[in-house]
């Protein structure tokens, strides 16, 4: 007895990849069974769903029609799947997850990978970088953010902490190049950027007097990953920009130091993010509880929310 359902999430992860060679990526599949897997559900639905050249493709008119289907009949699936798994005490299946690259190597990523060592049944892919992945385009399950959100009724959200950002360079280039008082002293000091996604080169801080500056040093250095920029500061290239999380160790030993430290800029809203739907995967329910639980006590949210909320 042929398998009804067999080919349809292949075609779908085609239609939302654009391509057979990033749908085999994601499927953990050969680019010949993904290409295989669509000609036989042709050929057993007698229609051509996808117009194939070796640079595009394009839905036919019924393969639209067919795509509008199976997404329907995935959602609810999906529901049902996620509905048993909440039932479920151990969590199941694999997780797909992508978080920030320097927030991720020492928080998020070991929080996650710690799952499988208590999940036998959980399997956990976790992407590092700092490119804000579309979660349902490029098929995870959740993601960590830091900063705004977009407002969509696609994508629930949990606030998992803050961060706030400081001024900092090691003793060796203050001894150098003097120490500042106030925002107007850091005149002529060596910046070292971040450039990495999204991110404005200017800094914005307020004084004590409530009074807010924003600060453009002039960059000696830019850099796409923050571990990199506090290395730069340590090795004395100049003042960096970095979140508290990262540079608290860093004080603690004395490689680098606050500057301008009754200055504050304000904080920055971390959360985990997941399509939003209807029951709650148990896999992913345990990933958020777990990212929770990493976030150090300074960066907590001072109310931690009861539930998992719809973002609006």
């Amino acid at each position: 007895m042929t398998d009804r359902f067999d080919g349809i999430q292949t075609f779908v992860q085609v239609v939302e990849s654009g391509s057979l060679t990033l749908a085999a990526e994601r499927l953990h599949l050969t680019r010949s069974a993904v290409g295989k897997a669509l000609a036989r559900l042709e050929s057993r639905l007698g229609a051509r769903l996808l117009l194939r050249t070796t640079r595009s493709q394009k839905l036919t008119e019924e393969g639209q029609s067919f795509y509008e289907h199976c997404l329907r009949a995935l959602a609810e699936l999906d529901a049902a799947q996620s509905a048993l798994d909440s039932g479920r005490q151990a969590p199941r299946g694999r997780l797909r997850a992508s978080v920030p690259l320097a927030f991720g190597h020492h928080y998020a990523a070991p929080a996650l990978l710690a799952l499988v060592e208590h999940h036998p049944q959980l399997e956990v892919e976790v992407s590092i970088s700092d490119r804000a992945v579309d979660l349902l385009h490029d098929g995870y399950d959740l993601a960590v953010r830091i900063g705004s959100l977009p407002d969509s009724d696609r994508i629930a959200a949990r606030r998992l902490g803050e961060q706030r950002m400081v001024l900092a360079a090691a003793p060796a280039y203050l001894a150098r190049f003097g120490r500042p008082a106030d925002t107007a002293g850091l005149t002529g000091h060596r910046g070292i950027d971040y450039a990495g996604p999204g991110h404005s080169q200017c800094w914005s801080l307020t004084d004590p007097q409530g009074r807010l500056h924003t600060v453009h040093l002039t960059a000696r250095a830019r850099l796409d990953d923050l571990q990199a920029v506090a290395d730069a500061a340590i090795a004395g290239v100049g003042i960096a920009w970095l979140p508290d999380w990262l540079l608290a160790r860093y004080v603690q030993s004395g490689q680098l130091l606050r500057v301008l430290p009754d200055h504050h800029a304000a904080p920055m809203p971390i959360h985990a993010i997941w399509p939003q739907r209807r029951h709650l995967p148990a896999r992913t329910r345990c990933a958020i509880d777990a990212l929770v639980a990493a976030m150090p006590p300074g960066m907590r949210p001072s109310v931690a929310p009861p539930q998992p909320t719809r973002q609006r």
